[in-house]
């Protein structure tokens, strides 16, 4: 069986209508595939201005907008008559789930009653999101929930050995093959930095800028960023805070963060000069499954300090590409952040062996894993 005998049907809550890592991920498989000659037909929720112009075939599904100040996310509500129809005519010979949302479990059903290879890959910490939202009493919920959806598949593909630990301790027993990411290495490289566009937003050549880059939700460790920016104040340590990213709880981040330098949304090779012209990416987000982001950061040159949580914990080398603090421990992040910024020599030696590393991480070979993986899956459901 050939690439270009694949027939894939990928499900996704979100394929191109807010712009984040995992559409990323997935608008460039999905462009892999069709280079290979594979058929790709992607079903997920769209709105009338999308972030960006889908790559492949999109067929929009009922949704509603996800309620409790997130509505810039949409629920797919499930898989009505026409979108059966749709896929029957399709014929796919793999199906691809990208969440366990109401649309992934009922595309799970009707492959597995067709006897169609499936496959799921893991995008989102969900189970850390409730505490952010004061829900986290339905965490256990959740969790029970994934570990059925992800057992009813053929293969689990998560970013990285971390996550693929956690889907173990929930009970779940199918085979996790690793889906890992890839980076653009032209955009992220240390020669984006700009010291003049640096210059432009208030930062000297000389002062060490801290930078955060992601979505301004809450579930990206926004109020730890904010405590730490404090406590390096309260100790004197030098420093600029360099924000770049948009998102609703902006406007709270600023309250919290009234110092720091907000630089907006930055997309293209005006993402990658923003990165390369941080001096420390400081990531405690606990959500990460991967960390796109800590990998751009690495990618650009520039020392990483981030929470010890899944995502991080298979990008940074402790102590040779930064450091891994435990979640939430202001005064670790602290000091951690104070050493790279008070010994200019480790700094360049922790940029200079994240580089290095991020080298080897390349769309093209990450997503043949995919496509192997689908081989394999639809080779064993036909025969």
């Amino acid at each position: 069986m050939l690439a270009s005998d694949l027939r894939v049907a990928l499900f996704s809550g979100n394929y191109n209508y807010t712009r984040d890592g995992p559409t990323q991920a997935l608008n460039l498989l999905v462009g892999h595939l069709l280079s290979q000659g594979a058929a790709v037909r992607v079903y997920a929720p769209t709105i009338a201005k999308p972030a960006f112009a889908p790559t492949g075939d999109l067929v929009s599904v009922p949704s509603v907008p996800i309620p409790g100040g997130r509505d810039e996310y949409r629920l797919a509500t499930g898989l009505p008559d026409t979108i059966r129809a749709d896929l029957e005519a399709f014929a796919p010979n793999v199906v691809h789930l990208s969440a366990p949302d109401i649309l992934g479990h009922r595309a799970v059903t009707w492959a597995r009653a067709r006897g169609i290879g499936r496959v799921a890959s893991l995008h989102t910490r969900f189970d850390t999101y409730m505490r952010y939202y004061h829900i986290g009493f339905t965490a256990p919920l959740l969790v029970a929930l994934q570990k059925r959806f992800y057992n009813r598949v053929d293969r689990v593909m998560p970013p990285g050995e971390s996550m693929a630990a956690i889907l173990r301790g929930w009970g779940v027993t199918t085979p996790t093959p690793i889906w890992s990411r890839g980076i653009d290495h032209d955009r992220f490289r240390p020669g984006r930095r700009d010291p003049a566009w640096r210059r432009s937003l208030g930062i000297g050549d000389d002062e060490v800028a801290v930078g955060f880059l992601g979505r301004l939700v809450k579930e990206k460790g926004l109020d730890v960023f904010a405590q730490v920016l404090a406590e390096l104040r309260r100790r004197g340590v030098p420093h600029k805070a360099l924000v770049v990213g948009e998102g609703p709880a902006r406007a709270a981040f600023e309250a919290e963060a009234p110092e720091a330098v907000f630089a907006g949304f930055q997309s293209g090779d005006d993402l990658g000069r923003a990165v390369a012209s941080m001096d420390v990416f400081f990531n405690p987000s606990v959500t990460e499954t991967f960390g796109n982001v800590t990998l751009e950061a690495m990618a650009a040159g520039v020392p990483v300090v981030a929470a010890r949580a899944t995502g991080a914990v298979d990008l940074v080398d402790e102590g040779e590409t930064g450091f891994l603090v435990p979640p939430r421990d202001c005064a670790a992040y602290a000091d951690a952040i104070g050493r790279i910024v008070a010994e200019p020599g480790l700094r360049a030696a922790l940029g200079e062996a994240g580089h290095r590393k991020a080298a080897g991480y390349r769309w093209e070979v990450v997503n043949q894993r995919v496509v192997d993986t689908y081989l394999e899956v639809a080779g064993a459901a036909r025969a």
